[in-house]
């Protein structure tokens, strides 16, 4: 563990006998251990500017995250949104307590660094309910990546953003939890502290057993392919090309597609549709305390790590699902026995083996098996490997992205030719995001079928991968699939 206990702050505080009065209404949330924890703290900081960081938690009665989301995020302030409903986990963060924005080919070791500079001055409150070392109750640092390491000055997120968030509600099975993060100094008001808590508790207990009541209208749409079908099927054609002279042997090319609509678009109403629509997927939503929303539903784990053990996924090759039991079948073993499907299958799982040995890892590949989602299913090979705790989650980030499966191969190559041919920023889209706490524990996924919202306009994101044997119509009609259900679940 990087974050320091209570214990090591002063031990000769524990004896501190101190008679509180109970504070009105916020026994459930144990305000003397809080009070006496937050005072303790306090006397031991030193009188000039210093601030110490702390972080609390308390269960909860359940609150379903999304709607604490829909009712407490503020546009103003970075914001976040996590769900995987095959784990039964998911979570909503407000406000950013201590946050980055970086660039540069670094940026993840930046990322690194700006943790364990917050881990070091950390002091997380032990109550009954979390001495166990639950993970459920650490603070969870949020990161979002773009797809290239630098600025890309029309898409509206830095090249990377890492954040400590104000607020957090977390639900892990049957658990909730409602974590603090704050600064405390020798000036610090703990009357003032306790009562926001408070505030902010209440806020939460009117969402107890409340369901997400949403505007079903979902207004007039006009949409517009960014590269048009001509266009994109002269960049694979081009792509192809470069991949018969031996240039480079995949590349994947995206396209968006931008809507707008006579009302603004609801982020919560369509995060509720992606998280009924694809239960298989990840869930995401990124703000930038600027209005603008990043989302969507991702079925591309790029490493997950839980007690030191590793997993990540090769996810390559897919094939529309049928319409029909006997048409999905039919499908499902055309992509199964596709030499096309299967070589850019392997090219990513050997792309990630040798990537984490380089790590000095060991990485044990799983059996290939399908990953069938409601409008597509992919070739899907998990795999797994210890992790020693000397690597740190964001080199294991830093060291596979981005994958053959969303930028080609050679990388360097391919992302040349991603340059080239994409006339858009990719900004978020196929890049890093999630989160990372101080255990070492973390859960990153790859950010496609992917959504940029502002007001009444989003663009939607979605790619293909060309190898040789691709055919430009075919391409083209697999991201129509992709950005179409996309465009269904948002609306």
């Amino acid at each position: 563990m990087f974050h320091r206990s209570f214990g090591e702050v002063n031990k000769s505080l524990l004896n501190l006998d101190m008679q509180l009065l109970p504070y009105r209404g916020i026994s459930s949330l144990n305000h003397q251990e809080l009070y006496k924890f937050l005072f303790r703290i306090k006397e031991n900081c030193p009188q000039d500017n210093f601030k110490q960081l702390v972080s609390f938690s308390q269960d909860i009665d359940f609150v379903d995250p999304l709607i604490a989301f829909d009712k407490l995020a503020q546009p103003n302030n970075l914001n976040f949104y996590w769900e995987y409903k095959s784990e039964q986990e998911a979570f909503a963060a407000f406000d950013a307590v201590e946050k980055i924005e970086t660039t540069g080919s670094n940026r993840f070791a930046v990322v690194e660094n700006f943790i364990k500079n917050c881990l070091g001055k950390l002091i997380i409150f032990k109550s009954e309910n979390n001495k166990k070392n639950n993970d459920i109750y650490l603070p969870r640092f949020l990161c979002a990546f773009s797809f290239f390491h630098s600025q890309q000055i029309s898409f509206p997120f830095p090249a990377a953003t890492i954040f400590l968030p104000r607020w957090q509600i977390t639900v892990k099975a049957e658990k909730c939890v409602l974590t603090a993060n704050l600064f405390l100094s020798k000036n610090s008001d703990l009357d003032k502290i306790i009562e926001n808590v408070y505030n902010f508790y209440q806020k939460i207990n009117t969402l107890v057993d409340k369901s997400l009541k949403l505007d079903l209208d979902q207004g007039i749409l006009k949409q517009k392919y960014v590269n048009g079908a001509d266009k994109f099927k002269n960049s694979v054609e081009s792509a192809l090309t470069e991949i018969y002279n031996e240039k480079l042997s995949k590349v994947v090319l995206a396209n968006a597609l931008d809507v707008s609509s006579n009302i603004a678009f609801n982020t919560s109403k369509s995060l509720n549709n992606l998280r009924e629509i694809y239960p298989n997927c990840y869930v995401f939503c990124v703000s930038n305390g600027k209005g603008e929303n990043f989302i969507g539903a991702s079925p591309e784990r790029l490493i997950s790590i839980k007690q030191k053990l590793l997993i990540t996924d090769a996810l390559a090759g897919s094939a529309p699902r049928g319409k029909t039991p006997a048409e999905d079948a039919a499908n499902a073993n055309s992509l199964l026995s596709s030499k096309k499907e299967r070589r850019e299958h392997e090219l990513v799982m050997e792309f990630i083996k040798q990537k984490l040995l380089e790590l000095e890892l060991l990485p044990q590949v799983q059996a290939a098996r399908l990953l069938q989602l409601s409008n597509i299913q992919h070739l899907w090979t998990p795999i797994t490997s210890e992790v020693t705790t000397n690597i740190n989650p964001l080199q294991i980030v830093a060291q596979l992205h981005p994958t053959p499966a969303v930028a080609g191969a050679t990388t360097e190559m391919a992302c040349a030719a991603i340059q080239k041919y994409e006339n858009f920023p990719r900004g978020l889209y196929a890049a890093p995001l999630g989160w990372v706490d101080g255990n070492g524990n973390c859960e990153f996924i790859v950010a496609i079928r992917s959504a940029l919202i502002n007001g009444e306009f989003a663009r939607l994101y979605a790619g293909a991968g060309i190898v040789a044997g691709s055919n430009p119509d075919k391409e083209f009609a697999e991201i129509q699939l992709k950005l179409q259900a996309l465009l269904k679940a948002l609306v």
